[in-house]
């Protein structure tokens, strides 16, 4: 198929809606893969004779190659052309994945994941940058929900796809499915999708390129480990140092380069920052309140992984139902408040899930997972393709990686800070009887408190110190999803309408001014 520039694509693609179903088949690939591996990592440390040193750089491997890489690939393929980059995403990604699959030892695990997160950093972003291509600006939210909806769905699903899985297979399996999903894709890809690539040659900022991949490294890096060694230790500030340096040099450097990879002038324009710092807000919080409630529904109410996958699909249903509703409450009271409205409801839902209990039915839970569901389809969204359209056309795929970047150091700190917060109160509520070496987790702690001596009287304190911290964390997640619609609130209500359409950006105008021309 001919490459086309943007100008090219000033108007609707004809096939755009089967181009976005093999985005979407993308997209799934990699969100469904990263969420259905941590119900598997019991048989892997089992199969594999695994160390828990091994099993955390298979899940940190992957992490830190999408972090380290999203920003420059977006940026690349701006360059280079967004199609060549999900092409080579996706074959990386299935190659790497058949390779992980048939490992034989942890470390071709780890080399298999992260080459895996190679792929998925290049596949990431350029999935919203191509759709941005083959949709006009009116059907554009409408497409931008369904990418969301699939997006949200994936990371409540994986883990009921593999559950199922390994109760029929090995643990491989959850792994060797992508590469009947990745051949499909591919070839979907290379039939459907149009080449598009920013029409303006721009230099290769290579410092900048560098500096970028040290700050997401650095930072998550940190961040990531603060569960295992907590905020005062060397490997959580050694690397959160060196990541704040590369940010602040980056900056820097950006400022000062002719042709930057990432033009921080877009953060003075409010949609775009408040769009950017609703999204990390958000997802600190769902990711932050999704990683303890699985724990609580194992550990407190005794839910297998299975089931505890099953426990989290209502959220997905929400999420899925109200996506295509979003657009549309948007038209009606425009985006400042469509967000504020749905990272509110967010909110409730978290705070509505906070009063859990260890004897609480599931009934409950349903009402908060499908309230906060809810929430999260109508902002999501209405983030994106807030922050999409504040930013020229042609710089897409460099938009796109930023805010896949914040959203990968939003999740990662929702679980470090959650997670933080929920240890130090269970630590400090935990029962005498409980040994020093088996307070570090729940687990450890239940399996200690079933020996000793009322051993029923002492797991049901166990559960309790942990409903204190899992209690005071969502409310906390809570806060951080309201104070989200607040920053959206305060800096989009200049930018935004309650009309059906946003203003064309300048990127837009020019375009057309530039088909005029041509006419």
């Amino acid at each position: 198929m001919a490459n086309t520039s943007e100008q090219g694509m000033a108007t609707s693609h004809p096939q755009r809606w089967l181009i976005l179903s093999t985005l979407c088949l993308a997209l799934l690939l990699v969100l469904l893969d990263n969420t259905v591996l941590t119900v598997a990592i019991p048989s892997i440390t089992e199969s594999l004779d695994a160390s828990t040193s091994a099993i955390q750089w298979v899940m940190n491997g992957y992490t830190l190659a999408v972090a380290g890489l999203l920003m420059t690939t977006g940026s690349l393929a701006d360059r280079f052309g967004r199609k060549r980059a999900l092409l080579l995403g996706v074959v990386l990604f299935t190659i790497c994945s058949g390779v992980a699959a048939m490992s034989d030892s942890p470390t071709q695990l780890i080399l298999g994941r992260i080459g895996m997160g190679l792929g998925a950093a290049l596949l990431m972003p350029n999935t919203l940058a191509v759709l941005l291509q083959v949709f006009d600006e009116k059907e554009r939210p409408k497409a931008i929900a369904v990418w969301t909806g699939v997006a949200g769905g994936a990371v409540a699903l994986g883990p009921v796809l593999g559950g199922i899985m390994l109760d029929y297979f090995w643990w491989g399996s959850v792994l060797l499915i992508n590469v009947p999903i990745g051949l499909a894709a591919t070839i979907a890809m290379t039939v459907l999708i149009p080449e598009s690539r920013n029409p303006q040659v721009r230099g290769f900022d290579i410092p900048g390129v560098l500096l970028s991949m040290v700050m997401g490294v650095g930072l998550v890096y940190g961040v990531i480990s603060v569960p295992e060694h907590g905020w005062s230790s060397a490997q959580v500030l050694v690397p959160f140092l060196i990541g704040l340096v590369a940010l602040t040099a980056f900056a820097y450097w950006e400022r000062r380069c002719a042709e930057p990879m990432l033009d921080l002038t877009l953060f003075r324009k409010p949609a775009f920052s408040g769009a950017v710092g609703s999204a990390a807000l958000t997802s600190i919080a769902l990711a932050g309140s999704l990683f303890l409630f699985t724990q609580y529904l194992q550990f407190v109410l005794g839910y297998s992984p299975l089931q505890a996958g099953l426990g989290v699909v209502p959220m997905a249903l929400a999420l899925l139902f109200m996506t295509p509703f979003s657009p549309k409450i948007a038209a009606k009271i425009g985006i400042p408040g469509t967000l504020t409205t749905g990272l509110t409801v967010m909110g409730v839902g978290l705070i509505t899930l906070s009063f859990l209990g260890n004897e609480s039915s599931y009934l409950l839970s349903l009402v908060g997972l499908a309230v906060m569901g809810a929430g999260v389809g109508i902002a999501l969204p209405t983030s994106s393709n807030a922050m999409m359209g504040a930013i020229p056309l042609e710089r897409a795929g460099m938009a796109s990686g930023l805010n896949s970047t914040m959203q990968e150091f939003g999740s990662a700190s929702g679980v470090a800070v959650l997670g933080s917060i929920t240890a130090g109160l269970f630590t400090s509520h935990l029962p005498d009887a409980i040994p020093d070496d088996a307070t570090k987790s729940v687990g450890l702690a239940l399996e200690a408190g079933s020996h000793v001596k009322n051993a029923a009287q002492v797991t049901e304190q166990v559960k309790d110190a942990f409903i204190s911290g899992f209690t005071v964390s969502l409310r906390f997640g809570a806060a951080a999803a309201i104070a989200a619609g607040l920053v959206a609130w305060v800096l989009l209500r200049k930018d935004s309408t309650a009309g059906t359409e946003a203003e064309p950006t300048a990127s837009t105008q020019d375009v057309a001014q530039q088909n005029a021309s041509v006419s």
